[in-house]
């Protein structure tokens, strides 16, 4: 494929150690890690819809709503691409285990968030958005896939795109096999290269795949086999300003970021 060129406009970051970019910044500068939080505000959403949405969907819309305050744009305006490895583990848990003994009793509100696009529709409502929605699941590679996708609709639309990446920690069986322990979400406002004065990325298609690309010591404990911190290296050469890393885009190719250093 040819090179795609991006300019980042927004970025939002949460993790119970890290709640949003700034605080990324500072750990990647050595300073202490914060205390961890519990949940994300999620102001966002209406009182109603906090009180009902699983945690799956409050950091997705956590980091949507930071990234898109940094971009300046208008959440109702921007297409959207939400993408997550395993979906809301707890609720699928839930729904295996009510499913295999009293199907009658499933919740219904519980099912509808079982849905892997339940982010984007959480989003889509609380924001009045009419632009188009995408749900991404490729496992591991699940970040790497959505960034080509927010890129490429980003280029060919001429217009700016949402990305953002999230899993939860595993809970009961599918938990123990997939090992992942943190909750972590990442977002990014994208769209085409056409300011200098803004962070460009240039992506690419490398023959590799890797599981987890390079990071600082600081940001080990994150990775936990969490699928959407595949996207920490990008936040990483962000917050220093320059640099290159690859992503995992599917289970065979990767894609090569780069971003000039910036003074």
């Amino acid at each position: 494929m040819s090179a795609l060129c991006v300019q980042v406009e927004g970025v939002g970051l949460w993790t119970p150690l890290s709640t949003h970019f700034e605080a990324l910044r500072h750990v990647l500068a050595g300073e202490a890690l914060p205390e961890a939080a519990a949940r994300p505000p999620t102001e966002t959403l209406s009182v109603n819809e906090r009180r009902r949405a699983p945690e799956s969907v409050m950091v997705a819309i956590e980091v949507a709503s930071q990234a898109v305050n940094m971009s300046g744009h208008a959440a109702s305006d921007l297409a959207c691409v939400f993408a997550s490895a395993y979906g809301d583990q707890a609720t699928t848990d839930y729904m295996c285990r009510v499913l295999a003994h009293v199907p009658t009793e499933l919740s219904p509100t519980r099912f509808h968030n079982s849905v892997h696009n339940a982010s984007a529709g959480y989003w889509t409502i609380a924001t009045d958005c009419h632009a188009p929605s995408s749900a991404v699941c490729a496992g591991t590679a699940s970040f790497g896939a959505a960034l080509l996708e927010a890129a490429t609709q980003a280029c060919t639309r001429q217009c700016a795109v949402l990305l953002v990446c999230s899993d939860t920690a595993g809970v009961g069986p599918l938990g123990e096999l997939i090992g992942c322990q943190l909750a972590f979400g990442a977002a990014l406002v994208l769209s085409p290269a056409t300011d200098e004065a803004m962070p460009q990325l240039r992506l690419s298609w490398v023959a590799q795949a890797p599981r987890h690309a390079p990071l600082p010591p600081a940001c080990t404990t994150w990775m936990r086999d969490n699928p959407s911190a595949a996207s920490l290296p990008v936040l990483a050469m962000l917050a220093a300003g320059g640099g290159e890393c690859v992503v995992a885009a599917s289970e065979r190719r990767g894609l090569l970021v780069q971003m000039e250093r910036t003074t």
